[in-house]
């Protein structure tokens, strides 16, 4: 899987100046184009695309500072569309406008070459379990929140205080399968997975039942989920988890991610403090 991964990185150096199309990288990765941004993100700690535009201005920047062309055939070779967006996105990446730049010959910033490995250290064990389920839904309250990837997400922690004990207490009445108890669903996850990119949230339980008409339904098709145990600092640990999945337990196995909602079933110690969790992911068995 690295190896593809890596042919992908290859791919994209010697098209920085063309087009790069994501669902070509994926095919190289001999993975969908779903399961290649979340793998390329987990690994890299930075979208697809950042880092592809990171990569475009990094060369760019050499070029500007070369001379040999003309800062708006730099701008148009690295696909902008004016000298002012180039200008922009260059001030943004490098703290200098390109025209200063080469003036000055000042020092600019560079986004490394990527190249992934897998480093088995040995010193943790993943508990995961494999389970098909029928198709199901999710019956509770939902919302739309921003991606937050370290600490607690305080528009979920805000929402999840709104929603009343009673309210909470109908919904645990209906769950009646697993995972078991309240649970909590993103969906419509950003490609990029960008911090601060919208996403739908939902507090409630997976039930073959119908939803009274005070409360939201999300229908989730029948598949594969591969199930991952955690117990740890709170919400560390559970964050962690999500990193580890794709970065350790992908790379390894012979499964990919399907774009499907992603639930987290968690049980907070008495503190606050600690929690045990799980993580239903769908998947796809691969074949390469």
């Amino acid at each position: 899987m690295l190896e593809h991964l890596n042919q992908a990185l290859e791919h994209i150096e010697s098209r920085l100046d063309r087009e790069i199309d994501p669902a070509e990288l994926a095919r190289i990765a001999v993975t969908s184009e779903y399961h290649f941004r979340r793998l390329f993100s987990a690994l890299a700690g930075v979208p697809l695309a950042e880092y592809i535009r990171r990569r475009r201005l990094t060369v760019a920047g050499a070029e500007v500072l070369a001379g040999e062309r003309t800062l708006l055939d730099v701008a148009v070779r690295y696909g902008y569309g004016s000298g002012e967006a180039f200008a922009r996105a260059f001030r943004a990446m490098h703290g200098i406008g390109p025209g200063e730049a080469r003036r000055t010959g000042a020092a600019l910033r560079s986004q490394p070459r990527l190249s992934f490995r897998l480093i088995v250290e040995g010193s943790t064990t993943m508990r995961y379990r494999i389970v098909e389920k029928e198709a199901f839904r999710v019956v509770g309250r939902g919302t739309r929140v921003p991606l937050v990837h370290e600490g607690v997400n305080p528009h979920i922690a805000a929402f999840i205080r709104s929603i009343d004990q009673e309210t909470v207490q109908r919904m645990a009445a209906l769950g009646d399968q697993e995972p078991s108890g309240i649970v909590s669903v993103s969906d419509n996850i950003a490609a990029t997975r960008a911090e601060g990119t919208d996403l739908d949230y939902y507090h409630g339980v997976v039930t073959s039942a119908p939803a009274p008409e005070d409360l939201q339904t999300l229908d989730v098709p029948a598949g594969t989920w591969a199930v991952f145990e955690s117990s740890g600092e709170f919400p560390k640990a559970l964050q962690h988890l999500w990193r580890d999945v794709f970065t350790q337990w992908f790379p390894s196995n012979p499964y990919r991610s399907v774009d499907s909602p992603e639930i987290l079933r968690t049980r907070l110690s008495e503190d606050g403090t600690t929690a045990d969790a799980e993580l239903w992911i769908r998947v796809e068995r691969t074949t390469g």
